[in-house]
């Protein structure tokens, strides 16, 4: 024998009732008639096969079936609210203009921007990537969201996590530190770069800019055949590299901030990817 189903627009009757402890102000609350009410209380007494209630002229108590369903019924109301939710956030449409560090978009965003299309598949994300210092300056402009780096407690914007810049070179090459130093940077403007031959200079070590280049895999390449040394972060650390350890005499650089910064006015669809790269991508 089946057992019957609950409706949930009599739960929802029951559940005012039960919160209100009046058929009078239930049906107020729900913008219906207190018979209409009565009627659908009724009608779930009748599936259940037992009074809900305890009626009297003054007041409408629960009965003992009552209390026990009152719990269950909050929760499949609950259940179905956010059921409806998922369903209509998927349905969420849009274009999300993103500007991202090179190696952010290389290794970090593709996996982040995998689910969040298979979340919201009609919302069109288009990434940038390069140079960071000046994206944020293009919000609302160019982009929706950037994540930038920035000198550790500078820079503003929602703090995600924190990158140590790290001097590597190639893994599988034995490299010989050549005076001056070869290094393997990228253009004017980069942070890491400001770093690297601050850092040189400071300790008095001779170097020359032996490549230059926008973009992560042209750097990471010279540096993995062994022609240079270069700077990458600690999170984003190519496997083709290795770190270089205090024994080669090199000055430690500092650590970053990556921050995520948000147009004024963000639209729905680009809140919804700035919150999944929140979860994703912060510490």
């Amino acid at each position: 024998m089946a057992l019957p189903s609950l409706d949930p627009d009599l739960l929802k009757a029951f559940v005012a009732v039960a919160e209100h402890r009046s058929f009078t102000r239930a049906a107020t609350a729900l913008n219906r008639t207190q018979s209409a009410v009565s009627m659908q209380v009724m009608r779930l007494e009748e599936r259940v096969g037992t009074a809900l209630f305890h009626r009297t002229k003054v007041h409408v108590e629960l009965s003992l079936a009552g209390e026990r369903l009152l719990g269950y019924a909050r929760r499949i109301l609950q259940l179905g609210d956010e059921a409806v939710g998922q369903l209509q956030q998927h349905k969420v449409e849009g274009r999300v203009r993103l500007g991202v560090m090179d190696d952010y978009g290389t290794y970090v965003m593709p996996p982040v921007l995998a689910r969040f299309a298979a979340d919201y598949p009609h919302i069109r994300v288009e990434m940038e990537t390069g140079l960071t210092a000046r994206m944020p300056q293009r919000l609302g402009k160019d982009f929706d969201i950037v994540i930038a780096m920035h000198p550790h407690g500078q820079g503003g914007g929602e703090l995600l996590r924190q990158e140590q810049a790290v001097w590597a070179t190639s893994a599988s090459h034995p490299v010989e530190f050549q005076h001056p130093l070869p290094v393997a940077l990228y253009p004017r403007g980069c942070l890491f770069r400001d770093w690297a031959t601050e850092a040189l200079d400071s300790a008095r070590i001779a170097w020359r800019l032996a490549f230059v280049s926008h973009g992560l895999a042209a750097v990471e390449s010279i540096a993995a055949q062994g022609l240079a040394v270069t700077v990458v972060k600690s999170g984003t650390f190519p496997a083709r590299l290795r770190a270089l350890s205090g024994a080669e005499n090199l000055p430690r650089l500092p650590a970053a901030d990556i921050r995520l910064h948000r147009a004024r006015n963000l639209p729905r669809a680009a809140s919804l990817l700035a919150e999944q790269i929140v979860q994703a991508v912060g510490r």
